[in-house]
């Protein structure tokens, strides 16, 4: 009886190997990703290359003209865009930033600022975890990391505090605003 199952086993074994329960798993992931990023709705319409080459000669012939009152004229002749499209096509509309740049403000105040981030992990069951991780800009390394499965604002503020010691706390706390 203890060979039957024996051979079963090792028959077994030759059938599922370790890459293919691998393959499964890519591909189980690939689905669960592409699933997950699925298109949720409308988005903006394409702008046609009419309107494109429309919009920059029109602010050409007019050059008092701001974004507005083009988005204005587009309404006028039956043209449905909005003021944002307008503004984006418009040449010459990029402005300067007022003071220092964004890489200047970083490295200005390398020293006294951390990020935090959220990021998730798919688990072999296709269970999601968050991680959160806090990241010391000054010294370039992290300072705390963490994982829930279900994260809330309580538990995240309880991991700031954890992260930093009581004269530690950074003077800048940047934080990646996407939606995960």
């Amino acid at each position: 009886m203890l060979s039957r199952i024996w051979s079963d086993w090792r028959w077994a074994l030759t059938l599922v190997r370790p890459d293919t329960v691998a393959r499964w798993q890519r591909k189980g992931l690939k689905l669960y990703w592409r699933w997950k990023s699925r298109n949720r709705g409308p988005s903006r319409p394409p702008v046609s290359p009419e309107i494109r080459a429309l919009i920059p000669q029109m602010a050409e012939a007019a050059p008092l003209w701001g974004p507005p009152h083009i988005h204005g004229e587009l309404l006028k002749l039956g043209i449905d865009t909005s003021g944002r499209t307008a503004s984006d096509l418009m040449p010459g509309t990029r402005r300067r930033p007022p003071s220092q740049t964004w890489m200047t403000f970083l490295q200005n105040h390398m020293g006294t600022r951390a990020a935090v981030d959220f990021f998730t992990v798919v688990t072999a069951a296709f269970s999601t975890l968050y991680v959160f991780v806090v990241l010391s800009h000054g010294r370039r390394r992290v300072l705390h990391v963490n994982v829930t499965g279900h994260p809330s604002a309580e538990w995240t503020t309880r991991q700031i505090v954890q992260a930093f010691a009581w004269d530690t706390a950074p003077r800048y706390l940047l934080r990646d605003p996407d939606a995960t």
